[in-house]
Parts: C-alpha cells; sequence; structure tokens
C-alpha cells in the first residue's frame, strides 16, 4: 500500500489566482507557509519558514478564491505532486505542488493579525439587548435542584 497525504496548516501568502481548464473546471493555485519554531544544538530558539504552493479543482476552487485573503489560516488537506515541463528555452522546469482535496477557512483576522471573532475590523459590534422575561419557544429551566436518583433511566 502506498500513501501520499500532505496536512499543513498556514497563513496566504498570496490572493488565490482562479482559472478555468478547457473542459470547464475551475482551478485556484495560492501559496501558503508554514512556521516551524525549534531549539538548535546550542539551545538557542530558531524559527523557520516553508513555502508550499496549493492547487484546488472544481467548487472548492469557486470557494477558496471567493472568500480566501492574504495573511488569513487555512487548513489544507491533500496529495504532494510534482509537474515538469520545458520552457521557451527549452530547459526541464519542476513544480512541487499540494492538491487540495479539502480547503478549510481559518479564523478571520484583522489587519493587525488578532482574532476578530467574526467581526470585520470596520464593523461595529452589535448592541447587547437585555433579555425579556419570557421569551416565545425559550426553555424553562427548574429553579430547584435535579437529585440524580429521580432521573428514571
Amino acid at each position: 500500500m502506498y500513501i501520499n497525504k500532505a496536512i499543513l496548516y498556514g497563513n496566504l501568502t498570496r490572493d488565490p489566482e482562479i482559472r478555468a481548464l478547457p473542459s470547464g473546471i475551475q482551478v485556484a493555485s495560492f501559496g501558503i507557509a508554514t512556521n516551524r519554531v525549534y531549539k538548535d544544538k546550542n539551545g538557542a530558539k530558531q524559527e523557520s519558514t516553508d513555502f508550499h504552493n496549493i492547487v484546488v479543482f472544481g467548487r472548492q476552487a469557486e470557494t477558496a478564491a471567493q472568500y480566501l485573503k492574504k495573511g488569513q489560516g487555512v487548513f489544507i488537506e491533500g496529495r504532494i505532486q510534482t509537474r515538469s515541463w520545458d520552457d521557451k528555452d527549452g530547459q526541464k522546469k519542476y513544480r512541487t505542488e499540494i492538491v487540495a482535496d479539502r480547503v478549510q477557512f481559518g479564523p478571520k483576522t484583522t489587519p493587525g493579525g488578532n482574532y476578530s471573532g467574526g467581526q470585520s475590523a470596520t464593523e461595529k459590534p452589535a448592541p447587547v439587548s437585555k433579555p425579556k422575561d419570557k421569551e416565545e419557544g425559550a426553555i424553562e429551566y427548574p429553579q430547584e435542584e435535579i437529585n440524580p436518583e429521580d432521573i428514571p433511566f
């Protein structure tokens, strides 16, 4: 049995570019960066960054191109693939990429890089309304403490 599986979480290095194949299938390509923190032989903290080329096909390509932006976190599952071609000078060129089977968006961030909790940096927080005494369809919880021996199962 052979396995070719890549799982990555990183930040987009550029906005997705979308194109269409002659068959009409949409293809999005973008890059992500992953960081690794480790200690060197002297015990000093080191950080390295790896850059990955991502390719997505079909409906996920359309969604990625519509919603993903540079700097945003993204979780990618897919397979590693290396393509080769001859450039205009006749030299052989290679490109290794992750062909994504699954793209999951990370949390939205503000321009400063902080988690926004679902709001953009320009949105004002929604006013907090005071709860009504009895809303229609609201669950009423008992006021007294429940004895576990009274539960029938």
